[in-house]
């Protein structure tokens, strides 16, 4: 296929406006983002401020550290978003529990949050799953996935929370036929409950994603490139990762030494086992991204320069300094996306050590890339993130989730930064930085645009979402106060929009 068609079907084609943020960031009276009138809300918020695409981090079970890149299941969304209170008013639930004044608004307490949620849940299924069987038994039916989840969660409970390849009992660890059954028939109750539950989530998930699309707003997933080693997608297909005969991860992924982190990252994940993902025809990748394809309509890959390359780390290495790049999968799998999944829109996560089989991967498949304009301020004045240099197919940025907020990074910089950012801006004080940024991105070229929402805040570093490289402290957990998203601010960004012809007319 010629590269022009292949843009057609893969390229941006509008100038869309996007906002970044996480369902968990949502204000809500459960101490977490949910599904509920929150999100209803922001959805109107970026109606009125003629944006057209919500951007949102992965939606799955959070596991190591409450990372949205560490889950349990490629397939499952998060039961922390389940939102009780809707369940309340359908008739589901008795009572929600109550948040402690003593939980701040602005952050997610995760532990707290998890027990309160685990006990509604319970409390919900045994009130309502003879009322929900039929629908949960179709649901049941036609999630291919959904089996393996419920009964490795359940194991998971049962073996009080030990990783896969170290679960007691090596005949469940290794999926032996008697042992599956055994165990499915001991753990039938808690099984019914984690697939209940998973229904539930699907059924607030349509509704949403149902209000989004009636009021112009598409969504934007983020999908992982790899997934984690304590998973059911590790446990269910051994064969597709580099694991040992305990299921336990013998080459890990990672990035080495960069802008981040002078150690690489060491991300921990199991790397694929590619020759096995081609000899079966991608199916496994395949069945990924059409769950991805039933929830968003737009999906941002991550890590995309792992599909022409990965860096590959020995299991058990301290960190990631010493590791090989390794040949991914290249043109082969996107073929087969291109074939069996061709509605979905990719934008390709192409930042890092960009060599040039990324390049000529990224030309081939005809993705937009990304552009973050915080790092185009250490190059030269053609550096590619620069305003005016950003092409069209392109989703540009002030700053990912893996960045500081863009005000935290102004604060960061010494005198002669400073100056270098006004100066490439065209600005003369530094309180304009932040504005300017946000104006030059989306005055660009670039056919998408997104600002996270603590950007367009004006939040500082308490309010950066995740730091690269770190575990734990305040990753994650970040949370808009209550009333943040309102009418001047819409009108704020709305005339943004306007200028730089972006969105939709308000």
């Amino acid at each position: 296929m010629a590269a022009n068609k292949r843009r057609n079907a893969w390229g941006l084609k509008e100038r869309d406006s996007a906002i970044l943020l996480h369902i968990s960031s949502l204000p809500s009276g459960a101490g977490i983002g949910t599904l509920g009138q929150e999100a209803y809300a922001f959805v109107d918020f970026l109606k009125q401020c003629g944006c057209t695409v919500w951007q949102m981090l992965p939606i799955g079970p959070t596991g190591f550290g409450d990372s949205p890149y560490q889950s349990a299941s490629t397939h499952a969304g998060n039961p922390l978003f389940v939102d009780c209170e809707t369940l309340v008013r359908e008739g589901l639930l008795d009572a929600v529990e109550p948040v402690p004044p003593e939980e701040s608004k602005n952050v997610v307490h995760f532990e707290a949050v998890r027990r309160r949620q685990e006990t509604m849940l319970a409390r919900a299924f045994a009130l309502s799953r003879e009322r929900l069987k039929k629908e949960v038994d179709a649901y049941r039916n036609c999630s291919f996935w959904v089996e393996d989840y419920a009964l490795f969660t359940a194991l998971k409970e049962l073996f009080e929370g030990a990783p896969l390849w170290a679960w007691p009992d090596g005949a469940i660890r290794r999926r032996e036929p008697d042992a599956l059954a055994r165990y499915r028939s001991m753990l039938e109750e808690q099984i019914e409950y984690h697939i209940f539950v998973q229904y539930l989530f699907h059924r607030q998930w349509e509704n949403l994603r149902s209000y989004c699309n009636d009021n112009g707003i598409r969504l934007l997933g983020d999908i992982p490139i790899y997934v984690a080693g304590d998973s059911a997608d590790v446990w269910a297909d051994p064969g597709m990762f580099q694991v040992d005969g305990e299921r336990r991860p013998v080459k890990v992924a990672g990035v080495p030494p960069d802008y981040f982190s002078e150690d690489g990252q060491l991300w921990g994940n199991p790397c694929y086992q590619w020759k096995a993902h081609k000899k079966e025809g991608y199916a496994w990748w395949v069945q990924r991204m059409w769950s991805v394809a039933r929830r968003f309509d737009m999906v941002r890959l991550d890590h995309f320069i792992g599909f022409a390359r990965y860096y590959a780390i020995e299991a058990g290495a301290p960190n990631a300094r010493e590791g090989t790049w390794e040949k991914g999968p290249g043109k082969g799998l996107f073929r087969a996306l291109r074939r069996k999944v061709p509605g979905l829109q990719i934008i390709a996560e192409d930042l890092g050590v960009v060599s040039p089989a990324v390049k000529r991967l990224l030309k081939w498949s005809g993705f937009p890339g990304m552009q973050v304009l915080q790092f185009a301020f250490e190059g030269k004045s053609d550096d590619p993130g620069l305003p005016d240099n950003v092409g069209e197919n392109c989703a540009y940025y002030t700053g990912t989730h893996d960045n500081d907020t863009t005000l935290g990074w102004i604060l960061s910089l010494d005198g002669k930064h400073r100056k270098k950012v006004r100066k490439a801006l065209k600005i003369k004080k530094d309180a304009e930085i932040l504005p300017a940024m946000i104006q030059s991105v989306l005055g660009s070229r670039a056919k998408l645009a997104a600002i996270p929402m603590q950007d367009y805040l004006g939040l500082d570093t308490e309010a950066r979402m995740n730091l690269p490289g770190s575990v734990g402290g305040g990753n994650w957990r970040w949370r808009m106060e209550p009333g943040a998203a309102n009418d001047a601010l819409a009108r704020r960004i709305a005339e943004l929009n306007r200028k730089t012809g972006r969105g939709r007319k308000t």
